[in-house]
C-alpha cells in the first residue's frame, strides 16, 4: 500500500533568530539529518516552515522540530550529535517494546516512568537515551549492585560515571573507584611505561575522558592526589572493603570467575558498585570462562542486584557502530560457524 503523502506548513512561535539558527545548524545541517531520517522535504522561510513527504513522517518531523525550537530557549546551542541521538531514540521507539530481559525476575524491576530524573553535573543535565538506558538509571538508583552489560557505544560506562559524580557531589558517597582487570586485549602491557597501576592507566580513559568532562581537568586531579577518586587495578582489591564509595568495574567480561566473585565481596556498607562488560569482547587466554558470564548465571534471580542488557540498538555513537555490531552478531550467528 503507498504512503499518503501530504504537505504540512506550521510556525514556530515566538519568533526568535537564535533560537531558529540553533535549531536549523551550521548551513541548515540539523535540518538535512533530519530530512534524510524521516525522508522528508524541508524549506522554510524564518520560522514559517513547510514539509512534504508521507503523513506519517511529516507528522513526526513537524513534532521534533517542535520540541527542538522548545528546547533551544534553555540551551546555548543545539549539536549534531543531539540530534543524532533524539532521531536514534525516536526511531527505537517506533521498532520496539519496553524491554523485559527473560533472566531478570520481575521482583528486581525497577518500575519505570517515562521522566527518569536526569542526572546533574557541571555540564548541565544528563538525559537517558532509549528505554534500556532509562532502565540503567533507574536500576542503579534502586539497587546497590549493577550489571550493564552491552556492545560498545550503549552509553553503560559513560551513565555510570555520571551517577557516580552525581552521588560525590550529594555526599552520598565519600569517594570513586574506579577498577579494571590487567587483561591485554591483544596487545602486550610489557612494554608500556611504569608499574601495574600506571601501565592500566591508558586502559581506563574512557573512564577518565567522561570524569574530565563532568568534573573539569583540575578538580580531577585534585581528587586522585587526595584519593577522593582511586584508580585501581582489579588484583590490588583483594583483601579490601569498600564502604562509602561509589565503584565502577569496567571491562568485566575480562575477568575470571575467581577475580568477580573477589570484587563482588569487596562491597561494604553505604557503596553502590556498577559492573560493565561486553560478552562479545572478551580477551582472556583461550578455555578461561569469563567472569562475567559466570556472574550473569549464578546471580540470576538475587534479590537486590540489577541487570541491565543493552543491545546495538542502544548504541549512542555513529550510526555505522550500530550496524557494523549487528553485522558482527549475524556473522557470528550458529548458522553462520562454519564460515
Amino acid at each position: 500500500m503507498n504512503a499518503i503523502y501530504e504537505t504540512c506548513r506550521f510556525t514556530l512561535k515566538p519568533n526568535d533568530p537564535r533560537r531558529l539558527a540553533d535549531l536549523c545548524g551550521p548551513c541548515d545541517g540539523h535540518l538535512e539529518q533530519i530530512k534524510k531520517n524521516f525522508n522528508v522535504q524541508i524549506r522554510h522561510r524564518g520560522n514559517q516552515f513547510e514539509l512534504e513527504g508521507p503523513q506519517d513522517a511529516c507528522l513526526a518531523a513537524k513534532s521534533l522540530l517542535t520540541q527542538l525550537y522548545e528546547e533551544a530557549l534553555d540551551q546555548q546551542e543545539i549539536s549534531p550529535e543531539q540530534i543524532h541521538l533524539r532521531l536514534q531514540e525516536i526511531n527505537q521507539q517506533q521498532h520496539q517494546c519496553p524491554p523485559t530481559p527473560s533472566n531478570i525476575s520481575p521482583i528486581d524491576q525497577p518500575k519505570l516512568t517515562d521522566d527518569v530524573e536526569p542526572i546533574k553535573t557541571r555540564i548541565g543535565l544528563i538525559r537517558p537515551r532509549g528505554q534500556n538506558q532509562k532502565q540503567y538509571l533507574a536500576s542503579i538508583k534502586s539497587h546497590d549492585i549493577n550489571f550493564g552489560i552491552g556492545p560498545a557505544g550503549t552509553g553503560k560506562t559513560y551513565l555510570a560515571v555520571a551517577c557516580a559524580v552525581s552521588a560525590l557531589d550529594n555526599d552520598e558517597v565519600r569517594r570513586i573507584i574506579l577498577v579494571r582487570p590487567a587483561v591485554e586485549a591483544g596487545e602486550k602491557l610489557g612494554f608500556l611505561p611504569g608499574d601495574l597501576a600506571e601501565k592500566i592507566n591508558p586502559y581506563l580513559r574512557p573512564l577518565y575522558d567522561a570524569l574530565y568532562e563532568m568534573l573539569g581537568f583540575e578538580r580531577v586531579s585534585k581528587l586522585i592526589d587526595r584519593q577522593v577518586i582511586e584508580v585501581a587495578p582489579l588484583a590490588y582489591m583483594r583483601g579490601r572493603t569498600l564502604n562509602n564509595a561509589f565503584i565502577i568495574l569496567d571491562e568485566s567480561q575480562n575477568t575470571t570467575a575467581e577475580q568477580m566473585k573477589m570484587f563482588l565481596t569487596r562491597i561494604g556498607f553505604s557503596s553502590k558498585a556498577v559492573i560493565t562488560g561486553d560478552i562479545t569482547q572478551i580477551d582472556l587466554s583461550k578455555g578461561v570462562p569469563s567472569g562475567l558470564k559466570h556472574a550473569i548465571a549464578v546471580l540470576k534471580g538475587v534479590k537486590g542486584i540489577g541487570f541491565t542488557h543493552f543491545q546495538a540498538k542502544d548504541v549512542v555513537r555513529h550510526t555505522l557502530v550500530q550496524k557494523i555490531i549487528e553485522a558482527y552478531d549475524r556473522h557470528q550467528s550458529p548458522e553462520n560457524e562454519h564460515l
